[in-house]
């Protein structure tokens, strides 16, 4: 009895039944005719559910330290990986059209060759893994999918619309930061911005050491963080009616984070599984055949000329709807305030009052007479500071975004962060972010 019991239960046993669907799979794709039309988002989340399960079994055995079985882990590693970016990008081309994007023809062609690719090389490593599982003795399943099982989600059919999905004046507020957020993630991400293609040299030079799966991970989880924001406090329904400024803002950040969940997920397959970092003889044979069904060159340039670039291009591009849907829905005010004393806006205030409205965001304008200064703008200021000057004024009027006028007073209760002979002061805690 413990004999038998031990024989259900061991090694060889159970990696045939996790090996069972994903060879299934490994088989269909392998005699895929027309991979366009035949490769839907159910094939790719069958893909990775079953290279997931296998891969987490083999793990469990300990398969990274075991010449026989380290390939088959890391063929069913790439299975995983690449499907996953593919899904990403399907889902992309799924809804792209109703994202409402301004120009998206080349995106869309971009696309449809990053798919391409996953797919191909998809289709190259299945008839390989075959071939590693018999040499593990794992029999190839008899049964085979047909298309039919894999059908795709997309249908000519829309249900009606019939639920009031209008914004109120109480989601003011969250659009508001939303808008914020956006325009904030943007600045962030100008680092990484770049206008033409980089060759593969140029490439290697930028990955991994300035663009990587955890930088990129983290701006993922920033636009995962605005999308769920927006469609829980703002328009919980579809993309085909009600505000449209809204969703075409949605559409600008919602395209991002799903690119961003591609390039993460290929990021993580080429520093994980390609990339060259001071390994083993053992993995760096098993990285090399790797390499020759998933080439590193190719995947990079789709991860980066495409992937990133256009992530940065549709962020730029929902710049200027942000800053509109902003000032559409901030709250406004006037207030008055001192000067510096005994300075006046030279570089430091002036530079401290613009990075304030820079920060939130909104419009706000330095108001002299019949004269207004963008307050964003340290030239301006120091333009405005000039006739304040030349006027003899001790105070001076902005108006705009209310929430940027809190921390203006703020910033001039303490005479803008320095002492009447231009030395630094102390800033109060609320303006942190300015140190």
């Amino acid at each position: 009895m413990n004999s038998r019991s031990d024989h259900e239960n061991s090694f060889e046993k159970k990696v045939r039944i996790f090996s069972h669907d994903y060879l299934k799979c490994c088989v269909y794709v392998s005699e895929v005719s027309n991979p366009k039309n035949e490769f839907s988002k159910k094939l790719y989340s069958t893909l990775i559910s079953t290279s997931t399960q296998l891969e987490d079994f083999l793990d469990y055995h300990g398969a990274k330290n075991n010449k026989d079985w380290y390939y088959y882990r890391e063929l069913s590693a790439a299975v995983r990986h690449l499907s996953l970016g593919a899904i990403f990008q399907k889902h992309l081309a799924n809804r792209l059209a109703f994202y409402d994007l301004p120009e998206y023809g080349d995106f869309k062609k971009e696309g449809e060759v990053t798919l391409n690719f996953l797919t191909r090389t998809l289709m190259e490593m299945s008839p390989v893994i075959l071939e590693e599982a018999r040499l593990h003795a794992i029999s190839i399943p008899q049964e085979r999918f047909v298309p039919d099982d894999f059908p795709s989600i997309t249908t000519p059919d829309l249900l009606r619309y019939d639920i009031d999905d209008q914004d109120k004046d109480s989601q003011k507020k969250s659009i508001v930061k939303i808008a914020n957020d956006f325009l904030n993630i943007t600045k962030d991400f100008d680092q990484l911005k770049f206008y033409d293609p980089y060759d593969y040299e140029g490439i290697l030079a930028l990955v991994p050491d300035r663009v990587n799966e955890v930088e990129i991970r983290r701006h993922e989880m920033l636009l995962h963080n605005l999308q769920s924001s927006f469609d829980t406090y703002v328009i919980h329904g579809g993309f085909l009616y009600g505000n449209r400024k809204l969703k075409q803002l949605r559409g600008f950040f919602s395209v991002v984070f799903h690119l961003l969940q591609m390039v993460g997920r290929l990021l993580h397959f080429y520093e994980r599984h390609l990339h060259e970092a001071g390994y083993k003889n053992t993995y760096k044979v098993i990285q090399d055949r790797l390499s020759s069904l998933v080439d590193p060159a190719t995947l990079l340039d789709r991860t980066i000329n495409y992937g990133l670039f256009y992530a940065c291009h549709f962020l730029t591009a929902g710049q200027e709807l942000a800053r509109e849907i902003l000032n559409e829905n901030i709250e406004r005010a006037r207030i008055v305030v001192g000067i510096p004393q005994k300075l006046g806006f030279h570089a430091r205030p002036s530079l401290l009052v613009a990075k304030i409205v820079q920060y939130y965001g909104g419009q706000v304008e330095m108001c002299i007479g019949n004269d207004r200064f963008d307050a964003s703008s340290v030239l301006d200021i120091q333009w405005a500071g000039g006739k304040i000057q030349k006027e003899k004024l001790s105070e001076v009027v902005f108006e705009g975004d209310a929430r940027t006028l809190k921390d203006i007073e703020t910033l001039a209760s303490v005479n803008y962060g320095e002492d009447t002979i231009g030395k630094g002061v102390p800033l109060p805690v609320e303006l942190k972010y300015l140190m």
